[in-house]
């Protein structure tokens, strides 16, 4: 069996993720801290079966060579690839920074290119199954001071359209869109301005459990079936 590659795995989803994957699966842990990997490791089932890759994903020109002599010093392979890792910066669109977009999108859309180049090289190629991206809800909805986060997830959303085209019917790629979800980002917000955002959610914020259930669902072989889709997990916000 071979291994999921869950980046972003230090918090958040991508850390709840990783707590539920590894009960029945071996895990490559990466993020750019190792000390906070290493704690998500200890949280996992079966901790001596995962491996951590501690990697700073803006740094997209260098992870072609990294990870694949990752993966040859390791000798695994990987079979599915989750990518959690995402940075969000609120900005007008007055305030363009170059800067500041660069580290989005070499965080949120060139980094998951990169490994998915990676993925397919002949020593991978043959053991890759299936591919989530965690993408957001503002992909598919506007919002004031987000439209560079915004576009970084859209941008990855269409690239995941693409892909599943092309590597169908091996490899099934899926995006999962969540809406308003209780982490370390959200719960610095205020207890004021988390009720006025609240309101636009019929059933409340979400909890990263509710985004590690439908990533173990589209990893199982019950969605199968399912490829090129932008899955919105965001309690009725989009409606």
């Amino acid at each position: 069996m071979g291994y999921i590659l869950i980046t972003g795995a230090s918090s958040g989803i991508g850390r709840q993720c990783a707590i539920q994957l590894s009960k029945e699966n071996k895990l490559i842990l990466c993020a750019r801290r190792e000390n906070k990997l290493l704690e998500t490791k200890a949280m996992c089932e079966n901790s001596e079966n995962h491996l951590i890759f501690p990697y700073d994903l803006t740094k997209v020109e260098y992870i072609e060579k990294e990870l694949n002599s990752f993966l040859i010093q390791k000798t695994v392979e990987i079979e599915k690839f989750l990518h959690c890792a995402g940075t969000l910066q609120l900005l007008s669109a007055k305030a363009f920074d170059m800067e500041v977009c660069d580290k989005i999108f070499k965080t949120n859309v060139f980094s998951a290119m990169a490994i998915t180049k990676v993925l397919l090289k002949k020593n991978n190629k043959k053991a890759l199954k299936k591919i989530i991206f965690i993408s957001a809800l503002y992909s598919k909805k506007g919002a004031i001071g987000n439209s560079f986060y915004a576009s970084s997830k859209g941008a990855l959303d269409s690239y995941m359209r693409s892909i599943a085209k092309e590597l169908a019917p091996t490899v099934k790629v899926n995006s999962i869109l969540p809406g308003g979800i209780n982490t370390e980002i959200t719960n610095t917000t205020s207890e004021e301005q988390k009720k006025i955002i609240e309101k636009g959610y019929p059933l409340g914020f979400g909890e990263t459990t509710d985004v590690a259930n439908m990533v173990e669902f589209l990893f199982s072989p019950k969605a199968d079936w399912i490829t090129g889709q932008q899955i919105l997990v965001d309690g009725g916000a989009s409606i």
